[in-house]
């Protein structure tokens, strides 16, 4: 079995008399795309803001690459690997495609916002850019303002921004949130298509999506850990079923 890349142990958050993650411990396998699913409050967004450095735990430690990462901030953690997107889609809309992703890449090599203008032209920063976009199928919209691309073609370009980052392993919050059944199904197809290139912690209340994407799962409830394993084990797990798997998706 691969090595944990990503390893909570017993992650602790609490908001007054709110248990938001309560003794949480998980392991991501490199190479792996685990999906955290669960019913509202389960503590899922709390979970994955520790995760990227947002938000402090109260007790228990983050191991991410064989470092503690528990108390380093959002910017260590990216140069060490860890990257996430958002539930809400964050670009630069007055910019092409092309100069979104390769302003990421601009940023992930160190070179100084000072120089955009003259670096936008840069083929070093624009070829890499250009080559994440064909590669996720936005190739005939590279030219095309972030402000006109569709909801689907923005959260894409969203990853592509996060992958120019070189990360070894990447949150994804909801990618799918909002999408009708076209873009979502580009979507899904775009996620398998990256699986074991990069390790990918998956927040997602689209079950089919889950299913069809996961190597494994994670269930919380009430911020516990109820299970985790491969989907098939976990469609048979009553205590699942109980929880979520019949209830509204969140």
């Amino acid at each position: 079995m691969p090595d944990a890349l990503l390893e909570t142990r017993q992650l602790r958050k609490r908001f007054g008399g709110l248990v938001a993650t309560d003794d949480v411990s998980v392991e991501i396998l490199t190479g792996e795309l685990h999906a955290v699913i669960g019913p509202n409050g389960a503590g899922k967004t709390t979970l994955v803001a520790q995760l990227a450095g947002e938000m402090q735990p109260d007790s228990g430690e983050i191991l991410f690459a064989c470092h503690d990462v528990t108390r380093l901030a959002t910017a260590e953690r990216v140069s060490l690997g860890l990257a996430r997107s958002f539930q809400v889609t964050s670009v630069f809309r007055e910019f092409s495609a092309l100069d979104n992703v390769a302003l990421a890449v601009q940023r992930s090599v160190g070179h100084s916002f000072h120089f955009w203008h003259a670096a936008r032209r840069e083929p070093a920063l624009r070829e890499p850019a250009e080559a994440l976009l064909t590669e996720l199928g936005l190739a005939a919209r590279l030219h095309v303002p972030a402000g006109n691309l569709s909801h689907g073609e923005k959260r894409t370009l969203e990853i592509a921004m996060v992958l120019a980052t070189k990360p070894r392993l990447v949150l994804l919050d909801e990618p799918l949130a909002g999408m009708g059944p076209e873009d979502s199904k580009r979507m899904v197809q775009t996620l398998a298509a990256l699986k074991g290139k990069v390790t990918i912690v998956l927040i997602e209340h689209d079950m089919d999506a889950v299913f069809t994407l996961a190597d494994r799962l994670t269930v919380l409830v009430y911020g516990r850990v109820i299970a985790t394993g491969a989907p098939g084990d976990l469609r048979s797990n009553e205590a699942v079923r109980r929880a979520y798997l019949g209830d509204e998706a969140e």
